[in-house]
């Protein structure tokens, strides 16, 4: 009688290939190909990239951090915005608004808007003096804060704004808002009341143009809004091409969970049963969380139009070998030393990451660990300048730095045999006589520089 065969190893490869299958039909040779099936198989790597970051549970960890922020800023904010209203006699703008944010709640819409509204009222009124102005921007600054981090989480950005710069576009972004949105709706109804508007607005087909209007104007403005967003907040440049997919997408989503939370909180009786009050705050979260995962799910649609590439990666952090650790050094030095001789734009981390090719988490972090080197320098637009002199920057110390990186491995000492460790020493020896006395501005002078190249040829 034979042995009955042991079924591990199968059951094992056939849930390997099960995990591997959306990618090897996504991102296989037959999505590459031309015709209407390749294209379905292209179109689809989207809702799958977005499904798979959700299940990965990164976005919903920040989308739970801003709730927290949230609920501490929105009293703060609405009291800010308050005060810059008021000069304008336009305070009266944000009411509306306030309410449309808990539409979905249902009946305690209206209660929950009243709340907010005296709340906001009562800390408005009751700030006197410049400290407790002070403490409310730094309340409303470091929510911005972690909605620029979750953002920049999407984007692949390890390095936010500087403190500066923040603290100032922040302010201006607080001041200029509730502005902006008191012109847009005193002038909407200066239109509305208008002679011209009221007369086209009997006619039938004009009827019916302007019930639609009022339909999608909300899911227009907040599309609109949330395009804004994606491209100002993030530290990096976004396009308006992908912003307007992840505003438009976001707003879809928002229209659609929006109204299937209504029915939820209609429908649920058990919810009343049994948090009896608590309920309204609740379901007051857990629609905050949802229009914050909406944020960030929007967020991540712009990012992946604008980086296809990322489609099969992900929010996963990006692993270097140590060739591609030394050649990105090695890179960013180069085109950062190639710019400053030509007298060229200066380069930043997203200039580096498109000509490099590699993430820009990963070019971040080595700039940071090239900064920290004195190799580079970080100006106050973000831009980077060399941290020295190019022609006294040897390239074996810009290696050493690349090695040199903590790989958070710890290592115990007298583990490895002496043989390994002579024969690597002089391997060592070998390429760093290769490289002895070559600088970065030799290695420059090797190669002419693209920006010099059209001159030379006037020259010629």
């Amino acid at each position: 009688m034979s042995a009955t065969p042991d079924p591990r190893p199968a059951s094992e490869s056939l849930w390997t290939r099960v995990q591997h299958l959306p990618d090897l039909l996504l991102f296989g040779t037959e999505a590459e190909r031309p015709g209407l099936g390749g294209l379905l198989r292209r179109l689809a790597r989207y809702p799958y990239a977005l499904l798979r970051d959700l299940a990965g549970g990164k976005l919903n960890l920040h989308a739970i951090g801003l709730v927290y922020a949230s609920v501490l800023a929105i009293v703060p904010l609405l009291a800010f915005s308050f005060g810059i209203l008021a000069g304008f006699h336009a305070q009266g703008v944000l009411e509306p608004l306030v309410h449309d944010f808990f539409g979905p709640m249902g009946g305690a819409a209206d209660e929950l808007t009243a709340r907010v509204m005296e709340f906001a009222n009562n800390v408005r009124g009751g700030l006197v003096g410049s400290v407790g102005l002070a403490l409310l921007i730094w309340t409303l600054i470091s929510t911005m804060k972690k909605v620029e981090d979750g953002f920049n989480f999407v984007w692949h950005v390890d390095l936010p704004r500087n403190f500066g710069r923040r603290v100032a576009e922040y302010v201006a972004l607080l001041i200029i808002g509730p502005v902006l949105l008191a012109a847009v709706v005193g002038l909407s109804r200066l239109a509305a009341e208008s002679e011209p508007i009221r007369a086209l607005s009997e006619l039938p087909l004009i009827v019916g143009v302007v019930a639609l209007t009022l339909h999608l104007a909300p899911y227009l403005i907040a599309s609109g809004l949330l395009t804004l967003i994606y491209m100002v907040v993030p530290n990096t440049q976004v396009r308006f091409g992908p912003a307007l997919a992840g505003g438009i997408s976001a707003g879809i989503l928002w229209a659609a969970i929006g109204r299937f939370f209504t029915l939820f909180v209609l429908y649920s009786s058990r919810l009343t049963v049994v948090y009896a009050g608590f309920a309204i705050i609740i379901a007051t979260l857990v629609w905050t969380y949802f229009n914050w995962i909406i944020l960030l799910i929007g967020a991540q649609v712009s990012f992946y139009a604008q980086n296809p590439a990322y489609l099969r990666v992900g929010l996963r952090e990006p692993r270097l070998s140590c060739a591609d650790t030394e050649q990105l050094a090695l890179g960013i030095m180069f085109l950062t030393g190639a710019r400053y001789r030509s007298g060229g734009e200066r380069v930043t981390i997203a200039l580096l990451a498109a000509k490099l090719g590699y993430p820009g988490i990963a070019v971040a972090r080595m700039c940071k660990t090239l900064e920290a080197a004195g190799f580079l320098t970080a100006a106050a637009d973000d831009s980077l300048l060399p941290g020295r002199d190019i022609a006294q920057i040897p390239v074996v110390a810009i290696f050493m730095v690349a090695r040199g990186r903590s790989s958070g491995l710890i290592r115990t000492a007298g583990a490895t045999p002496p043989v390994i460790l002579q024969f690597c020493a002089e391997l060592d020896r070998a390429w760093q006589q290769r490289c002895a006395g070559l600088t970065l501005g030799e290695l420059l002078d090797r190669q002419p520089l693209p920006e010099q190249q059209p001159e030379q040829r006037q020259h010629s």
